[in-house]
């Protein structure tokens, strides 16, 4: 099956080759403060995905200078995107935020911005700014959707709904700017037919770009207390692989697909086991070719 691929649209939008460099910025989220709730979403455990260099003691300015080391020791060439990843990176003030984003971009060779962020978290005098940003560098907003079933936004205690997921989306792409989502597959109660229902949804909305990953249960969440409470099967790499073709027919040919899977360190996964994300890659690399 066809599909287009991130590196190579993130080229042909640049017109040069690209790398992503991960901020952690300090944010904390509304679903862990206190705002909306405590404890985050259920499935949730940031240091399962932040690199060594990011560390929010450290400036914005001196992890992306990290960042660059890192890849530069490869890809000399290389031009970098500022990648807000680590929780809810809008929020907090206007002023603080216009901030750090500015830095990023006074960094040499950082070309755009990537930020991830929440539906609930982005006004509309945010909105404007980020209009305005778009219209002097790239820019993608990143939103974690992860599911388009209201029950499951619920029990996973996401803290917002599928509808309002819908409404910011659409709201973000009318001022011009790449919108990206987040999708979790493989939720034990979300069924096969379920997930396709859901992928004509997520087919409607005006996304630039979208990652797919499976279910972890990682330590330290409250899904992995549940987990060991109550085990369920989770898919095996082949079958996720099929889930995937499957959800993906379903989806337009024009959206930009960036990941299919996930990799955390070994350390903090409980399921499916480490060498899913092995066997999926190396079984996908023979469908492929």
């Amino acid at each position: 099956m066809k599909y287009i691929e991130y590196g190579p649209w993130l080229q042909e939008q640049l017109g040069t080759k690209v790398q992503k460099i991960s901020v952690n910025a300090g944010f904390t989220c509304p679903n862990r403060d206190g705002t909306i709730g405590f404890g985050g979403c259920t499935f949730c455990n940031n240091q399962t995905f932040n690199p060594v260099y990011c560390q929010p003691t450290k400036s914005i300015t001196q992890q992306l200078q990290e960042g660059k080391e890192f890849f530069a020791r490869k890809y000399p060439a290389m031009k970098y995107l500022a990648y807000f990843q680590a929780y809810t990176n809008t929020y907090g003030e206007l002023e603080h935020l216009k901030e750090m984003y500015e830095e990023a971009l006074r960094v040499p060779d950082v070309v755009g911005l990537v930020i991830g962020t929440r539906p609930d978290c982005v006004p509309p005098s945010l909105l404007d700014y980020l209009a305005e940003l778009n219209r002097r560098t790239f820019l993608i907003i990143e939103y974690g959707i992860e599911s388009a079933n209201e029950e499951t936004l619920l029990r996973i205690h996401r803290g917002h709904t599928y509808a309002l997921s819908e409404e910011i989306v659409k709201q973000t792409a009318a001022l011009g700017i790449r919108v990206g989502a987040h999708i979790i597959l493989g939720f034990p109660w979300e069924s096969r037919e379920e997930l396709m229902r859901q992928a004509d949804k997520i087919a409607q909305l005006p996304l630039s770009t979208l990652k797919l990953h499976q279910l972890q249960i990682i330590r330290g969440t409250a899904l992995a207390q549940e987990y060991q409470q109550h085990p369920w099967s989770l898919p095996t790499a082949e079958e996720y692989i099929d889930l995937v073709l499957e959800y993906i027919a379903h989806l337009p040919a024009s959206l930009v697909l960036e990941r299919f899977v996930s990799q955390s360190p070994p350390k903090y996964v409980i399921a499916p086991k480490n060498n899913f994300y092995l066997v999926f890659t190396s079984i996908l690399l023979n469908f492929a070719y």
